[in-house]
């Protein structure tokens, strides 16, 4: 028995002792993980903030044209895809040909939607600087 004892606990101890610590020697700069995961943002047109929006709303259909001063301006057809009636706000960054924002961003608006219902969100750019856009959608609180 004792040595059954001895033997198990010398086991024991081996495996814990060859197992270790798991210890990274990767130094200096490092690539970015998850890199995909999280950046809708940075190439898509319309985008939902939260979970609720993402239930509730899509788009059915965003148009876009140039003033004649150059600016842009955006129509976001903004859809309550449920049978009762929401609260979302609304708004839109204007962006750089390379997708980098131009520090051209509209406040968010309020919109009503009753059941099923599609509602129009109107954006125009402050200069003709913008050449692309983000909308973004999330619930009201």
């Amino acid at each position: 028995m004792k040595k059954m004892l001895l033997t198990f606990t010398a086991l024991a101890a081996g495996v814990a002792l060859s197992s270790g610590c798991k210890t990274s020697h990767e130094t200096g700069a490092l690539p970015p993980e998850h890199t995909e995961q999280y950046n809708l943002e940075n190439y898509g047109k319309f985008v939902l903030l939260d979970p609720g929006a993402q239930k509730s709303v899509t788009t059915a259909g965003i148009q876009d044209r140039r003033l004649d001063d150059g600016r842009l301006e955006v129509v976001a057809k903004v859809r309550n895809r449920e049978n009762r009636r929401i609260e979302v706000q609304v708004n839109c960054i204007f962006k750089d040909a390379q997708g980098f924002s131009i520090g051209d961003e509209t406040p968010f608006q309020t919109l009503i939607l009753t059941e099923n219902s599609t509602e129009d969100a109107r954006f125009v750019s402050m200069n003709n600087q913008a050449q692309r856009y983000t909308v973004r959608v999330r619930q009201a609180r």
